[in-house]
């Protein structure tokens, strides 16, 4: 465990909440099977708990978002993605202000994921973190992003968007997936504290000092870990510290800042952590992090 780095702690600002942007109106359907949409986020703002009857990728194209679908919850910096299945609800929220391509794909019929074979149908039933290729960045940059209106889609617009979206689907089927999944509790006590720890990772670096914030004893949070994760403190919080070390990567940072950052005392200490977690070291894990891409300007 890295030492604690005192901090003064302070009370969570009220996030801005905004409900989804007309879904409805970008549902993707057998004739166009795969839809975009584009939606910017000031940071500490929410879209509220919502779920669509399709399959949603969500990836950032700058800054930092963080999605909560079921009892798991992913830090998405820039050029990361998120499966989320259909009827998963979920809550976006930007971490910092971000621009977000979302992705909406028909499941109709026996349609698993993005059109895989039944051996690997299971692995596209749950949420997942996916790398974005440079392929699949370009793609989704220019795919279409207009809602459904009064105005019919002209079949120009429509071929293209069919040429694309065939492209896209096969570039998630490739896409590798990533382990970055953090998972909640339904308890609301252990709830409470895994929130701040996933607001500030590095305020406390033991479990007695979360424990001693919550108002509770450390056996009894330990218990509560076991209980509803399965795992301990240690285990959950080095997930936490992967997510954020992510997002300072994407964002340039070299790897000798991040493990400062995250409160460790050397980058040994730090490279020996992401290699436990993901079995690489962080300059090929965190190497693979792209920039955010400057958006495409429109007619």
């Amino acid at each position: 465990m890295p030492p604690t780095r005192p901090r003064a702690a302070s009370p969570a600002a009220p996030r801005t909440t905004y409900p989804p942007l007309e879904p409805g109106r970008y549902a993707p359907t057998a004739q166009r099977p795969l839809r975009a949409k584009a939606r910017s986020l000031a940071a500490d703002t929410e879209i509220v708990p919502h779920s669509h009857p399709w399959a949603q990728v969500a990836i950032s194209v700058s800054g930092v978002a963080r999605i909560t679908a079921g009892l798991a919850t992913y830090l998405v910096p820039a050029w990361r993605a998120v499966w989320i299945p259909p009827a998963i609800e979920h809550v976006v929220s930007a971490v910092e202000a971000a621009e977000l391509r979302t992705l909406y794909v028909h499941q109709g019929g026996d349609a698993i994921g993005p059109g895989v074979d039944a051996a690997h149908a299971d692995d596209w039933r749950v949420c997942r973190v996916l790398e974005v290729s440079s392929l699949l960045r370009e793609l989704v940059l220019q795919m279409d992003v207009g809602m459904d209106g009064a105005v019919a889609p002209s079949a120009a617009l429509l071929a293209r968007e069919r040429r694309l979206g065939e492209l896209a689907l096969d570039e998630l089927r490739r896409a590798a997936p990533l382990r970055l999944g953090i998972e909640l509790p339904r308890d609301k006590r252990l709830r409470g504290l895994c929130e701040a720890v996933l607001a500030d990772p590095v305020r406390h670096a033991t479990l007695d000092g979360w424990a001693a914030e919550a108002g509770a004893s450390a056996r009894t949070v330990a218990r509560l870990f076991r209980h509803q994760l399965g795992t301990s403190f240690g285990p959950w919080r080095q997930q936490v510290l992967l997510a954020h070390a992510l997002t300072l990567a994407a964002q340039g940072k070299p790897m000798g800042l991040i493990a400062a950052d995250l409160g460790y005392a050397s980058a040994s200490a730090f490279t020996a952590m992401v290699r436990r977690s993901v079995g690489t070291p962080p300059g090929r894990f965190f190497g693979s992090a792209p920039r955010a891409a400057r958006l495409p300007s429109r007619p």
